[in-house]
């Protein structure tokens, strides 16, 4: 008996270099809206009010609060890797590393925030283990859904071995920048 295979579905993934020529090419129009995961396009959501108030009150914290030396950049690609370029909210990078020309890597990043209300579970589940992949030393996810800021810290294997989580009252501490603290209740 002859087996005859028939064709089957082959997933496409892009490289981030391949995404960048699509659109010099002009084969993606509204490519600012979109970023990069697993080699996927993925269109981003409505910024609503209370994410950007929170967004615009993170980022004058952080350009009041950290040094020189630190670019808080605000909602613009971190380069994780050949087929990965997220767009987190807040990335603060160091500028002893980095000279602010092209999308940081992930040698040259502190830290990163997402501000998170209806893309929670896609944050925590699909973006946060591409950060521990890239080993990003910590992660901030600020969910207003559960008026909490979940601190990531220690990536090991594709997943962060320490979560801390603080509520309204608490004050999180930042392990990578030891002198940064903010006041959960401020952020929320």
């Amino acid at each position: 008996m002859m087996t005859t295979t028939m064709p089957q579905p082959v997933q496409l993934r892009f490289t981030v270099d391949d995404y960048y020529k699509m659109i010099e090419l002009g084969i993606l129009k509204d490519y600012e809206k979109a970023e990069i995961i697993e080699g996927e396009l993925i269109k981003k959501m409505t910024v609503g009010d209370k994410h950007a108030a929170v967004v615009n009150f993170l980022t004058r914290f952080f350009v009041k609060n950290v040094s020189d030396d630190i670019l808080v950049s605000v909602q613009n690609p971190v380069r994780l890797s050949q087929f990965n370029e997220a767009q987190p909210d807040l990335t603060l990078a160091d500028l002893r590393k980095f000279d602010g020309k092209r999308h940081p890597r992930p040698d040259e990043v502190i830290l990163i925030i997402e501000v998170s209300d209806s893309t929670v579970k896609y944050d925590r589940n699909k973006k946060l283990p591409l950060y521990a992949e890239a080993k990003i030393s910590e992660v901030w996810i600020i969910n207003l859904l559960n008026e909490i800021v979940e601190v990531h810290t220690k990536p090991s294997v594709g997943l962060y071995q320490s979560v801390k989580i603080f509520r309204r009252g608490e004050i999180v501490q930042s392990e990578v920048l030891p002198d940064l603290s903010l006041q959960v209740d401020s952020v929320l």
